[in-house]
């Protein structure tokens, strides 16, 4: 292995020292080497829904907006803006509607909100919500937990929600949490996974986002549970949701883009958790799937550093450290 002399740069008020450990052909690495890399990929914003709704101190709806419209000033094509849930549960998004009626929306923009019940969408719809996102899980405890009723139940509603949605023309998102692990149950059969993505699938969800809500999941782990998820749902109807606790999140969605998947929802500043799952730590930050997807030459349409930006901002809000390893140690040099 070749050592190159350390060099220098020099961020804003602090200088960091990089060696350059590898091999210069691992900097020739052409994206045609690696199998199955889509040419694009669609991120999927999160960070102002479900980054925010785990923070115990609630945060100001004016800092809310104010995140959502510089996220939109980066070239994010979606942003899910906040959650229509009874502040009983999560008192963190009983701003719901000031937040959604706040922002300034760019057409070229969606804004979903999270709806988990009829009762949520046709507040959504009254606060003007022109995409929504159902959420469902692998794991029958969870779904206890986190939405108060089984799976079966769970899906009962979202027919509901779609049915409704369907007559406004309102396009539906949906989401299975759980998919790699349950802070309850231990690990999930991907069959079980199969099976609720399948019917949200085909009760009208355009996108269904595969969760590993707790971390747990590996590169094999993910490998076999979307192998057996492809086999009754399209590839192109997939999208993966990423937490970072073990800190495997980068690699996991590294083995999904190798098998197709082209849709990933990441988290600004890496922000994140779950009320209902003990241990689960931030999502996967966007800084950082930006960082890897650029350097594989995938287009994302977004600009890395507007989203650091935007990541500064909310991390001095909330008066916190950000938890994307590019914001952390960034070069200029090498963040574009």
């Amino acid at each position: 292995m070749c050592l190159n002399p350390p060099f220098r740069f020099s961020v804003q008020l602090c200088e960091i020292v990089i060696w350059s450990f590898l091999p210069h052909c691992f900097f020739n690495l052409q994206c045609s080497e690696l199998p199955k890399l889509p040419h694009c990929v669609k991120i999927v914003e999160v960070g102002p829904r479900d980054g925010l709704q785990n923070e115990k101190e609630i945060v100001p709806t004016e800092v809310k907006i104010q995140l959502i419209d510089m996220l939109s000033q980066t070239g994010l094509p979606v942003i899910e803006a906040t959650s229509f849930v009874s502040s009983k549960w999560v008192a963190q998004m009983a701003d719901h509607t000031a937040v959604l009626r706040g922002i300034k929306r760019s057409p070229d923009i969606r804004y979903p909100v999270l709806t988990p019940n009829i009762q949520g969408f046709q507040a959504a719809v009254a606060a003007g919500a022109t995409e929504v996102a159902v959420f469902g899980s692998a794991s029958e405890t969870f779904s206890r937990k986190n939405i108060n009723c089984s799976i079966e139940e769970s899906l009962q509603r979202f027919e509901q929600v779609l049915s409704a949605a369907k007559r406004e023309g309102i396009p539906v998102r949906g989401y299975v949490s759980c998919a790699l692990g349950c802070p309850y149950e231990g690990q999930v059969k991907p069959s079980q996974v199969t099976k609720v993505a399948k019917q949200l699938f085909e009760l009208g969800c355009y996108e269904v986002s595969l969760g590993d809500t707790i971390g747990v999941g590996t590169a094999g782990s993910m490998a076999e549970m979307l192998s057996d998820v492809l086999t009754e749902v399209p590839v192109s109807a997939l999208a993966v949701h990423c937490h970072d606790t073990y800190g495997q999140a980068l690699p996991n969605i590294l083995v999904a883009l190798q098998m197709g998947v082209s849709v990933v929802d990441s988290s600004v500043a890496g922000l994140g958790g779950c009320p209902y799952a003990k241990g689960a730590s931030g999502n996967v930050s966007t800084e950082d799937v930006l960082y890897m997807l650029h350097g594989l030459g995938i287009e994302t349409g977004v600009d890395l550093l507007k989203v650091m930006e935007a990541g500064e901002f909310i991390c001095q809000a909330l008066n916190r450290t950000t938890n994307s390893k590019v914001s952390q140690y960034s070069v200029q040099t090498f963040v574009k």
